[in-house]
């Protein structure tokens, strides 16, 4: 899975209810031939990028190559069951990235159109995000 290597602060606050707008960055692309793009507003877990970068890797069967374009630096922390008020921010228990509309999340090259739309549709399904292929003739 993917995780920092080290961080400024090892716990940050969660920033409910400010996740609006389009991506800034990141929604064009940049490395391969064809790509996954996010189409809403999620919060996406290392376990879940994991997921689907599996699955493409399964998928094209150790030809072409993938990108992948988003990394979880966000802890989450979470308190241990029925532990009383007070007493602390809990511990880090995953990290995550947020994803805006318009964020490529993978990249693909190397592989025809059709196994890269197949295996990117797959691994979309192991996403928290409605997706859509794209490619660079579009």
């Amino acid at each position: 899975m993917l995780l920092p290597k080290r961080a400024k602060y090892r716990k940050w606050q969660r920033l409910r209810g400010s996740f609006s707008g389009t991506a800034k960055g990141g929604s064009t692309l940049a490395f391969g031939s064809y790509g996954l793009k996010s189409l809403e507003i999620a919060e996406v877990s290392s376990r879940q990028i994991e997921a689907a970068r599996r699955v493409l890797a399964h998928h094209v069967q150790r030809t072409g190559k993938i990108w992948i374009r988003v990394f979880p630096h966000k802890p989450i922390t979470l308190k241990a069951a029925e532990t009383p008020m007070g007493s602390g921010k809990g511990a880090v228990d995953r990290y995550t990235t947020l994803v805006k509309p318009g964020t490529i999340m993978f990249e693909m090259d190397g592989v025809d159109e059709k196994i890269a739309r197949e295996a990117l549709v797959m691994a979309g399904h192991k996403l928290p995000v409605t997706t859509k292929f794209v490619s660079i003739n579009q």
